[in-house]
């Protein structure tokens, strides 16, 4: 299995927010965002989307595919 490289610690950092409260946003637990950001998972398509309009940005600004 392959998992997709992402930037979301990146994108987090820059509006200074926590795991917990980007979770929150995204209705999910903080350890699922933990775990994408680590590149323990990938999220489903679903999460890819509300996560890239959080941050207004496109898909493949977010997630990279190695």
């Amino acid at each position: 299995m392959v998992i997709m490289k992402n930037t979301i610690r990146v994108e987090r950092a820059k509006k200074r927010i926590t795991q917990k409260e980007l979770a929150d946003e995204l209705n999910v637990t903080r350890q699922a965002i933990w775990a994408i950001e680590n590149g323990k998972v990938d999220p489903k398509i679903g999460l890819v989307f509300r996560i890239a309009r959080f941050f207004k940005l496109k898909i493949e600004d977010i997630f990279i595919s190695n």
